[in-house]
């Protein structure tokens, strides 16, 4: 990797972080070092985390798993966490950004690989919910089960 791309992505890091920090100070939280680290692998991450793999996603940190998991429990109180999925009775999370509904779509959980993944877009808004029911829902859950395309091809090819 050449010089002027690791000095472009510490930068994009660092303004991450700076980002992060304001959010934590909007919404009455301390920026302590184990939020800011949660809060920046759900920031990104591309698919919904659960709590070990938030903690997986911590590394070398010196944070143990009571520390992530009241964190995670802090982030989803003040509205920039939400669990997104509960598939396997394992809640999972996603950064949510304010003013945006963040992650606030059904999820599919592959039996077979067990990953979690958002569905196509396609397949979102056939699921989404318009008029005055929109504005009751606070907050919902979907997991569609089953084998994802990518596993079912697999086990065709086999």
């Amino acid at each position: 990797m050449n010089k002027s791309v690791m000095v472009n992505k510490a930068k994009e890091y660092s303004d991450m972080e700076q980002e992060i920090r304001v959010l934590l100070h909007q919404k009455g939280l301390r920026v302590t070092a184990p939020c800011l680290a949660v809060l920046k692998i759900l920031a990104g991450a591309k698919v919904p985390l659960s709590h070990t793999e938030v903690l997986e996603g911590m590394g070398e940190d010196d944070c143990d798993q009571a520390t992530v998991y009241r964190n995670l429990i802090k982030l989803r109180d003040a509205g920039l966490a939400r669990v997104v999925s509960q598939a396997d009775g394992v809640d999972r999370y996603a950064f949510v950004m304010p003013g945006n509904e963040g992650h606030a779509h059904p999820h599919f959980y592959c039996t077979a690989c067990e990953q979690i993944l958002c569905l196509p877009p396609k397949m979102q808004s056939l699921l989404h919910i318009e008029g005055p029911w929109h504005e009751a829902v606070q907050q919902a859950v979907w997991d569609l089960r089953g084998t994802c395309p990518m596993c079912r091809e697999k086990k065709e090819a086999s």
